[in-house]
């Protein structure tokens, strides 16, 4: 009799224990989590390329089930919630703007696709690379601009600025660069006197990958169908506003080697014009 007696009981609890909502969240959410556990470890182990990007795909997939999951399975006090707290509907929206605005950041990138993960992007001010993306924020490995190098520091952007701001995408930069640079002297020296000269260093220095630049430059130019300088290097002579000489070297070259060509060009350039300057002051 005992023994009957707690069998019932048992078996009287069960459907209230499984009815419990509470219960069935915390079980739903524990499935799913363990199996996204399972995934990314069989991710990391057997992938050998795009981990990050693949990793990214099943924590969102995880959260958007997991929305979905919560919302079904307590619709009805949701919704029973939602009619309590109408008169405060406004107050809410307000308090919850900038997490909507994420949300809706986040159904933008989704839907337009304007990067991907590992793409070298800039949002406003921010320059660096995507390392991932979820429904509040974008997560950015960032990148200085003028040695192409990672600087050590992780950016995290709420989804709302990538609607007010704008997004370049800047991912042909992680090869080659069109790489910038200015040096500035006094008027003493005409720098057309050995421009000539720098030219023929600048070729130098650019020959070792002069065939892989034409081919990177045309594969850009096809995919953006625009028409971008290079790969010739370009210099280009001009006065500033207090009448000193600028010179501006443009170089269409490997991100790794663009300081290493940089300084050399440098170099050469205060050699020319120290010997030109010399040969001015011998002459007088």
């Amino acid at each position: 009799m005992d023994l009957w007696f707690n069998i019932s009981n048992l078996t009287a609890l069960t459907p209230n224990f499984f009815n419990n909502k509470f219960v069935i969240t915390l079980l739903c959410v524990s499935a799913f989590y363990l199996l996204k556990f399972l995934l990314v470890k069989v991710i990391k182990k057997k992938s050998k390329h795009d981990k990050r990007l693949q990793i990214n795909i099943v924590n969102n997939i995880y959260t958007v089930l997991m929305i979905v999951l919560i919302f079904n399975i307590w619709s009805e006090e949701i919704q029973k919630f939602a009619f309590s707290i109408a008169a405060f509907i406004v107050a809410i929206v307000l308090a919850t703007r900038e997490f909507i605005q994420c949300f809706i950041g986040f159904v933008y990138i989704l839907s337009s696709r304007p990067f991907r993960i590992s793409d070298w992007i800039q949002v406003g001010n921010y320059f660096g690379e995507v390392h991932s993306t979820d429904w509040a924020k974008l997560t950015l490995l960032e990148v200085d601009k003028d040695s192409y190098q990672y600087t050590g520091k992780t950016l995290y952007l709420p989804n709302s600025q990538l609607i007010t701001s704008v997004i370049k995408n800047l991912n042909f930069l992680k090869r080659y660069a069109m790489h910038h640079f200015t040096i500035v002297r006094d008027d003493s020296v005409n720098p057309f006197e050995f421009i000539d000269q720098l030219y023929e260093k600048a070729n130098v220095y650019c020959a070792d990958f002069k065939d892989v630049a034409m081919r990177y430059n045309q594969l850009i130019e096809n995919r953006l169908d625009i028409n971008i300088a290079g790969p010739e290097p370009h210099i280009q002579v001009a006065t500033s506003d207090i009448g000193d000489t600028q010179v501006f070297f443009t170089v269409f070259c490997p991100t790794e080697t663009a300081l290493e060509i940089e300084q050399k060009l440098t170099a050469d350039f205060m050699r020319l014009w120290f010997e030109q300057k010399s040969k001015i002051a011998i002459e007088k």
